[in-house]
């Protein structure tokens, strides 16, 4: 049995930082029920790309869910969910602060009602303080956050991280409150509302921007693929691309040396890690003046072979054939409806002991798909 197998969550978010967590959570055996909006649905049913008319991004994220459309304004459709309220685990929403307290489903209310039921909200600025109705994206809180000011090259403009990392962190961090609101319950019989801010999670990602910022008072800047605060740590041109070079102590910086014939290990300006971190773009030039020399292939071979933590800079296409990627299940086949489009979803990067390996996924469901099966359910009672 899976961890979470008899977890029932109820799923009224969409696009990207809640169905994330309920799609974690349905990867440790939970069943996920997604309440979307009649007629519409979920805002990614209708982004880009898609096959034979059904979303990709929508198939990787939703894979294996159940649909029901409900209108929470609507009596007849409040009746069904309030029926499916007194069998979840878990209510999962992403609406503004204080929208589901309007339509009569804020914490309070419902906890008084249903005082085993976990209640979690993921937003953009959480449920408090004085910008907390303020609606955002990944990108908003990037930008707000700092990490777009730490990403990019020192002499261009600040940069998007290429994953939205807004949403997903925010996600993650959604999924550990509700594994230990689900804790709690089994210690004291009651749920608890788990409240999470992207923004919040942005700050809580940064740990060497923090460190720099708080201890010496100047906030740090954009450092393109090189590491702040560990140098060599960075990407480094061969003949043919950029190969990856991450030696983090000085033991591995002698071996780079050696690998490399250079004889610089204990010069005063490499010596240290500070030393090499103050002389960054000396050491790159002395290390690029061997390297590209050789093709990514040659270096990958010579780095590994010295026990030296390497890697090719790898486009999506490359990563969905690596071979260590598909050996640890991580590209699994989303299995078509009949007559409907293949879909490929990562696989669930949570290994345990008790939780049985995927080979593939369930399709995403159609707008509404499962409302007969979940009426059903209902009718047949606990």
């Amino acid at each position: 049995m899976a961890p979470l197998n008899g977890i029932t969550i109820l799923d009224l978010t969409h696009v990207l930082a809640g169905p994330f967590a309920s799609h974690t959570l349905q990867d440790l055996g939970a069943r996920v029920i997604k309440v979307e909006r009649p007629g519409l649905g979920d805002d990614t049913r209708a982004f880009p790309p898609f096959k034979a008319g059904e979303s990709a991004y929508f198939a990787t994220l939703n894979a294996g869910k159940q649909s029901i459309a409900l209108d929470l304004k609507a009596p007849a459709d409040r009746a069904i969910f309030d029926r499916l309220l007194a069998r979840a685990d878990v209510l999962i929403e992403n609406y503004r602060p204080g929208v589901m307290a309007r339509f009569g489903y804020g914490w309070e209310a419902l906890h008084t009602r249903l005082p085993r039921l976990i209640y979690a909200a993921v937003s953009g600025f959480g449920q408090t303080g004085p910008e907390a109705g303020k609606p955002a994206y990944d990108m908003v809180v990037q930008a707000r956050g700092g990490v777009m000011s730490i990403t990019g090259e020192s002499n261009g403009p600040p940069v998007r991280v290429g994953a939205s990392i807004g949403d997903i962190t925010a996600g993650m961090f959604l999924v550990q409150g509700i594994l230990a609101a689900l804790y709690e319950r089994e210690k004291t019989g009651e749920g608890a509302f788990v409240d999470v801010a992207m923004l919040d999670a942005q700050l809580a990602i940064q740990e060497h921007a923090v460190a720099i910022a708080s201890a010496t008072g100047v906030p740090p800047g954009r450092t393109g693929a090189r590491h702040p605060t560990i140098t060599p740590f960075a990407t480094y041109r061969a003949s043919d691309g950029f190969v990856v070079i991450a030696a983090g102590n000085d033991a591995m910086f002698a071996r780079l040396c050696d690998v490399l014939g250079l004889t610089i290990a204990r010069d005063p300006r490499f010596a240290t890690n500070a030393a090499r971190c103050q002389n960054h773009a000396l050491l790159k030039r002395l290390i690029e003046a061997v390297t590209l020399g050789e093709p990514v292939a040659h270096w990958i071979a010579v780095f590994e072979a010295a026990g030296l933590p390497t890697a090719r800079v790898q486009d999506m296409g490359e990563v969905l054939k690596d071979p260590q990627i598909l050996a640890r299940h991580m590209v699994l086949p989303v299995t078509p409806r009949p007559g409907g489009p293949a879909f490929v979803s990562p696989g669930n990067p949570i290994k345990m002991s008790t939780l049985a390996e995927a080979e593939s996924r369930p399709a995403a469901p159609v707008l509404d798909g499962d409302r007969a099966a979940i009426l059903d359910w209902l009718d047949r009672g606990p």
